[in-house]
């Protein structure tokens, strides 16, 4: 156990929140689940009194968003920085996807507390990596690259973007490529340009084998050709 500390003085609550929450965010990423994040364990580790932590965080669940939101901060730095100097809204989107799932790879225990478990309401969290999708996405519509709904597009996307992030850190078994960076910029591709051509096609469309590979050909031939 850790020394005990001293009553903080007046002014010194946010620096001992601070400190609750580096030390939550160890003891959250050594354990590898929330179950070893009670409040009293983590008041022993830091050396303050059960009664200290209430002040600052009311309930477990309290504490352990606030821990998991220490990095979920970091996403949209991440985005911001994936997405400098990008003039081209597709490609952007592309970077926008990638620095998701690679965030969520970089912090797996914190990801899989936030993103899969199931939440009746939606969280700072969830509001937030729908925002990034739907900027990106919104500037592609405007674009003219995508076409529909932003938020509709963006929910689809992100689908896509979990799914993968998911399946890595929860099923690590999976016969996964060597080469992860590549795997996931293949995914973010699949799903972009899938979703450049589906938002073209009517509904009722049927995507017969023959038609959808000679119109791959045809597509992949003009890029080929405008490099």
């Amino acid at each position: 156990m850790a020394g005990r500390r001293v009553r903080a003085n007046p002014g010194e609550g946010p620096r001992l929140r601070e400190e609750i929450l580096q030390v939550a965010e160890r003891m959250l990423v050594e354990a590898g689940t929330e179950d070893a994040l009670t409040l009293r364990a983590v008041a022993e580790r830091a050396g303050v009194t059960t009664p200290s932590v209430y002040r600052h965080f009311g309930s477990k669940d309290q504490l352990v968003e606030a821990v998991c939101l220490r990095a979920w901060d970091g996403l949209g730095s991440r985005i911001q920085e994936a997405c400098a100097r990008l003039t081209d809204p597709f490609i952007a989107l592309g970077q926008c996807g990638r620095a998701y799932i690679r965030f969520a790879l970089d912090n797996p225990v914190q990801y899989s507390v936030l993103m899969l478990r199931r939440a009746d309401e939606l969280s700072p969290a969830s509001n937030a990596g729908f925002a990034y999708m739907v900027e990106a996405v919104g500037a592609c519509v405007d674009n003219g690259v995508l076409r529909g709904d932003p938020r509709t597009l963006a929910l689809g996307l992100w689908s896509a973007m979990h799914g993968c992030a998911s399946l890595l850190i929860t099923q690590p078994s999976l016969p996964w490529p060597d080469d992860l960076d590549e795997f996931v910029n293949n995914v973010v591709r699949m799903a972009g340009l899938g979703a450049s051509v589906s938002t073209r096609l009517a509904r009722t469309t049927v995507a017969r084998s023959t038609a959808v590979a000679e119109g791959a050909d045809q597509m992949a031939a003009r890029m080929r050709g405008r490099k």
